[in-house]
């Protein structure tokens, strides 16, 4: 088993809901010393050192590596090449390097080639978070219980490996490993479509009468949550993680045809067929 890990030094690129709630839980684990942050906004990473949430920030991203044993990127993922390339030269030998995006697949690839000799990259998902980002929403408890998708490669170091899923686990997470393709494929399914699903859903009652959205009952809003959620954000993910997206709207669009089918021709026993089909899916994620 790996040591508990404590790394003197960390760096968070892009402080905002999941980098501010990392920060706030690795020292809450005693698991880091120094934590500096990197962002766009001086005045909010401002705001997150008078919170205690980093204890110093700069506004030039290689240097704010450049002393850091661990290095997690927490930017939207369209960032992170740029991120990577801007740092790379200013990584120390030895630094770890992982980050907290919804996207891996040749992302991963992509970082890995980045990497100066001696900085070993190792990526990670977190599934945790919410319909609000920022650092207002920042929790040191925001891991606990949330899965958290590792995802190694054939290059991947073994140390680095281990050092990497102790720190999620030390924070409370179910840590699971998963090859970056498959992880793409999978969550394009049941995190990156539905986000789609609910920003159309908002969008279709703003094309009918967007004055009818102050009707909307518990299971609108339920079912709409997410698209509270950063557009920036998910236009990445949705940028990044195409081809997978496009062969489950493909799918959805059947089923969404197939019920249409059902209203048009009035065929309300098929119709409730597929209601229980669904039912009886959507009952498993309760147990």
């Amino acid at each position: 088993m790996a040591q508990v890990p404590h790394f003197d030094r960390v760096t968070i690129i892009g402080v905002g809901l999941l980098g501010a709630s990392l920060s706030l839980a690795l020292r809450d684990k005693g698991l880091s010393g120094r934590i500096t942050g990197y962002g766009r906004k001086p005045e909010n990473l401002q705001r997150a050192k008078e919170a205690g949430i980093i204890d110093e920030y700069r506004i030039d991203a290689a240097a704010s590596v450049e002393d850091a044993d661990l290095v997690v990127l927490c930017t939207p993922v369209g960032m992170f090449t740029e991120a990577v390339s801007t740092i790379q030269h200013a990584l120390k030998k030895g630094a770890l390097v992982t980050d907290v995006g919804s996207v891996k697949g040749r992302m991963v690839a992509e970082i890995e080639s980045l990497m100066p000799e001696g900085v070993r990259f190792i990526g990670s998902h977190p599934i945790a978070g919410g319909d609000k980002s920022g650092i207002d929403e920042a929790r040191k408890d925001l891991f606990i219980g949330a899965r958290c998708i590792i995802t190694p490669t054939a290059q991947s170091d073994g140390d680095a490996l281990d050092i990497i899923s102790s720190i999620w686990r030390l924070i409370d997470c179910r840590v699971e490993m998963m090859d970056p393709f498959l992880h793409d494929d999978v969550f394009a399914l049941v995190s990156h479509l539905p986000h789609l699903i609910a920003y159309a859903l908002v969008n279709t009652v703003d094309s009918i009468d967007p004055d009818r959205i102050d009707y909307s009952g518990g299971g609108f809003r339920d079912s709409t949550r997410i698209a509270m959620s950063s557009p920036e954000l998910w236009r990445d993910i949705s940028r990044f993680n195409r081809e997978n997206l496009l062969n489950v709207l493909d799918v959805f669009r059947d089923n969404l045809e197939r019920i249409s089918r059902c209203v048009e021709d009035q065929d309300w026993e098929w119709l409730e067929k597929e209601f229980s089909r669904a039912q009886k899916l959507r009952l498993r994620m309760n147990k």
